[in-house]
């Protein structure tokens, strides 16, 4: 245990770091999990935003967000697929000049 004054405040000031970042760390494993488990727009935008945060926090490490984020915008382009339909349009007759 500390015996200074200001090694103690530090001690107080570390406990309450650690707290904060595992709460924080905890909740965005938790919602990356689910996201991937039912990959819905709200899910994955909850996990996008708390995957943000814990690499500004320095959590995690801002590359392994990048891939964290870049895992979850597959699962939607996955789930989503939007049909495509392309305008069939008749071609145009040009006509050809003659010389």
């Amino acid at each position: 245990m500390p015996v200074i004054k200001s090694a103690k405040k530090k001690l107080r000031q570390d406990k309450k770091r650690t707290a904060l970042n595992n709460k924080l760390e905890n909740l965005f494993k938790n919602l990356v999990k689910e996201a991937k488990k039912s990959p819905t727009e709200k899910n994955i935008k909850m996990a996008t935003s708390a995957v943000d945060k814990a690499a500004k926090k320095n959590i995690i490490h801002k590359n392994k967000a990048a891939r964290f984020k870049s895992s979850l915008s597959k699962l939607s382009k996955t789930k989503k697929q939007p049909e495509i339909k392309k305008s069939i349009s008749p071609k145009k007759k040009t006509k050809k000049k003659s010389a």
